[in-house]
This record gives structure tokens, sequence and C-alpha cells, in this order.
């Protein structure tokens, strides 16, 4: 079903699970057009409170009677088609659409742009937007997580442009026919849905046919996939980034440093600037090239989208600093795949400097634990100490025989440890002056890390 922005106007739209981070931001920007919001989710939060605030009909439940009087139901990936007010909705004949054909709705009016990507998709969009900010645009943006800076993951802008992350996990951005893309990486993950690495770079072969004819795709040269189908696109306007030498927008002179990172960007091998971040990686001097490039394809100002760049602040749960005490830092962050825990345990490790790095990690989903065991207690052996949650199911139904404790046999210097309680009281009495305490996945353990912040100050009190 293909709607645009102009079929919502004067209508009631109702979200099923309007309390995730991607759902709740759309509600945010439908309602401030002439657009009645109505949603509900399974428990009461802080986000559901910030949308009654603005004017949202909120429900703690889901039920049936919820969807009566709405033209439209909008729902995320999270819920099943046997849900009551889906229910209810086709009974009715409401028209259903998926988070991504509304979000295309609200993009369809604006120069688009959709940044996807296995890795590093939410900071390289964060970052994109803080960029043409600098240029004194001010773009709508939609984002999976919140910027550090304003706090929001979604904002109705007064400009022509429309900043979004594009989630690969179901196949569903295809949806989206942006003007213009990013691409930063493409790995096989999302098992559940991709069965082979073959089968996510044909996903990604099919968003790709989605852009703009006379739009654009930027790409990471350093990337096998990404590169493999940046050279084999058909789209006119291709630009590369990355440190090989091939790149269109090439960085070089890298330096890292325990909390920024500095690299020099060319611009068909001609400097342009110094990137300067305050946030630590390559991984995220990588992320900055694909904003710039991107940046750059709209004919931005390589000067003010550095300028911008300098000013980026980081992402909730991107390697978030979330309290110190006594000199113990205690990060929260969201990574899930083997690549992904990777990069950030060596970061944590540069981060560190002098101290350990202990880790609490949770595994996301039984299907991706049951892929990547062997990869999971590779990475995670990086870390000085690890204790392994049992894993979080997300919307999977346990497999028989999967479990997080088959990561710690593995490992090196891993304990399995089911118990949240037993856990957290293990690393704050581990944890020493100087070290870093990283909470670790994509389920709920980042609800320890306050906990963890809290029981320091006591332990340091004694």
């Amino acid at each position: 079903m293909k709607i645009s922005l102009s079929d919502f106007l004067k209508k009631r739209v109702h979200f099923v699970g309007i309390g995730g981070t991607g759902m709740s931001g759309l509600a945010r920007i439908m309602s401030t057009y002439s657009i009645e919001v109505s949603g509900s989710d399974m428990k009461e939060s802080s986000v559901l409170a910030g949308l009654r605030i603005i004017g949202a009909s909120v429900s703690s439940q889901h039920q049936a009677q919820n969807v009566d009087g709405a033209d439209f139901l909008i729902y995320s990936s999270a819920i099943s088609q046997t849900n009551p007010e889906m229910v209810r909705a086709k009974e009715l004949g409401i028209p259903i659409l998926s988070r991504a054909q509304a979000l295309s709705a609200l993009m369809s009016e604006s120069i688009s742009v959709a940044v996807a990507g296995t890795h590093g998709k939410t900071t390289t969009t964060s970052m994109l937007t803080v960029a043409v900010q600098s240029c004194g645009e001010d773009p709508s943006f939609a984002i999976g997580g919140t910027l550090s800076a304003s706090g929001s993951n979604a904002h109705r802008g007064t400009g022509s442009f429309f900043i979004a992350e594009a989630d690969e996990s179901d196949g569903s951005f295809i949806e989206y026919h942006p003007f213009g893309a990013v691409i930063t990486n493409i790995e096989h993950d999302h098992v559940d849905f991709f069965k082979t690495p073959e089968s996510v770079m044909d996903a990604f072969e099919s968003f790709v046919e989605t852009i703009a004819k006379d739009g654009f795709l930027v790409y990471c040269a350093d990337d096998a996939g990404s590169h493999a189908l940046g050279i084999s696109s058909k789209i006119a306007r291709k630009i590369s980034y990355g440190v090989s030498s091939s790149a269109d927008l090439r960085i070089d002179a890298v330096e890292l440093f325990p909390q920024s990172s500095r690299a020099r960007a060319l611009w068909n091998g001609k400097s342009i600037g110094t990137i300067e971040l305050q946030v630590p990686g390559h991984h995220n001097l990588l992320n900055a090239s694909a904003a710039l490039a991107g940046g750059l394809a709209l004919g931005l100002s390589g000067a003010e989208l550095i300028a911008g760049l300098s000013t980026f602040r980081g992402t909730g749960r991107r390697f978030e600093l979330k309290g110190q005490v006594q000199g113990i830092r205690v990060i929260d962050d969201y990574g899930h795949h083997p690549t992904e825990i990777e990069v950030t345990l060596k970061t944590a490790k540069r981060y560190a400097t002098d101290g350990r790095v202990l880790v609490l990690f949770q595994p996301h989903r039984y299907s991706r634990t049951q892929a990547f065991v062997p990869e999971f207690a590779k990475a995670l052996d990086i870390a000085d100490h690890a204790w392994v949650l049992e894993v979080y199911g997300a919307s999977e139904q346990p497999i028989a025989g999967v479990s997080a404790e088959s990561i710690t046999k593995l490992m090196t210097r891993g304990i399995f440890e089911p118990n949240f309680l037993t856990a957290t009281d293990a690393v704050v009495a581990d944890a020493r002056p100087g070290d870093v305490i990283l909470t670790l996945g994509a389920g709920d353990v980042s609800s320890l890390a306050p906990i963890i912040v809290e029981a320091l100050a006591k332990k340091f009190q004694r």
C-alpha cells in the first residue's frame, strides 16, 4: 500500500507498540501535523507519559476497542498478527501499515536520505543530522537512538531534508524510496529473518534499487559487502568513503585517543579539513566520513559539515557514559553482534588506559546466539572479565539447547551468570578505581547501568 503524508492529514492514526523508540518518534512527528494520534503498548512508561503531554491518546494495554474510530493502524515489527488490535483493525477494514510504510509516507514530500547498514547506522544517522544542522538547515529526522545533544530521536524540521535510519532487520527498508542513501556495511545478522549471508545482500540490493533515479548512493569502500554493492549499483551518483586509497571521501592521518578521535578528510584527493570527534574509536571516524559524504552529496559545505561533526556528543546506548564513581566509569552500549562487540571492547580498552574492562553482556535473540557462539566468545574475551547473562529472547521463543552458557564454555575469561542481581554484585565487588564497566547488549541489560553506579557509590562510602 503506497501512502503519502497528505493521506494522514485530518485523520486519526493509531500506533500499536507506540512505546518503542522508532514508533514513538513517528507518533511525535505526526502529532505536529493536523493528525490525531492514538496508540497502545504493553506497559506504562515515561515514553507513553511524554506522548500524552503532547496530546496523544495512549493506552498501556493492547485492547481491541482501542482501535475503534481509527482511520489507519501502524504496527511495529515486534507486534504479532494475532494482537487483538491488529485483529480488530482487519475486522473493521482499517488500512494497516508497517512502521516502514508510515515513515516512507512522512518522507514522501522531502529530500530524503536513508542510512542503512548492519552496524553503525544509528550513529551515522545522528552524525549526519547534526552535521546538516550545522549548515543552517533544520532537517526532519527519525533515528533509532536518542541524540545526546537534543534528547530526541525524531523531529519535524522546517527545512527540505528528511534524514532517517533505515532498519534492514525485516527487509522493510525497501518501502522508503529515498532520494539518497548511505550504506555503512553489510554483514550477516538478524538470522531469524535472513537465513544466509546471500539473503542479506539480496535485501540491500533491493533497497538500493528503490533510490531515486536522480539521487545518490554513499557506500563504504573499506567494507567488502557495501563496496561490492556500490560498484555494481546502477545509481548514477555514487560516492565511496573510507581509508581506502580509492575512496572518493578518504580519511588519513588517523589519530585515536581514549575519549576522542581525529583524521584528515580528502575529497577527490584534496584536503577539506580535519574531522575532530568527541567520541572515540576508528569506527566512529568511518561513521563521520559517511555522514560527511552524505552531506556533500546534498550539496552542503564541507567546512560547515566538519564543524558540525566536531559538536557531536554521541547517541543514547552507543558507548554512553552513565556515571563515574571513584574513577570507575560505567558505560552502556547497544552492541549485540560479534563485530560490534569486538569494536566496542577495543574502544573500551583504549578508553580505560591503565584500567581493566569489565563486561556484563546479554545475548539478544536465541537465533543470533545459536548462529554466532564462537564469534561471541572470541569478541568477549577481549575484555579483562565478562559476566554473560542468559539470552534475551525479544519476540523469539527459546530454541532447544541454545543458552548463553555455550558462549562462556569457549571463553577464557567469561562466567555464565543468569541472575541479574548476582552478576551485578559480582562486577561491583570486583571493580576498582580506573576500571571501565560495560553493560552490553540490545535487551534489558541497560537497566543495570544505573544500579551499578548506585552500588559503586555505596561500596566506596563504607
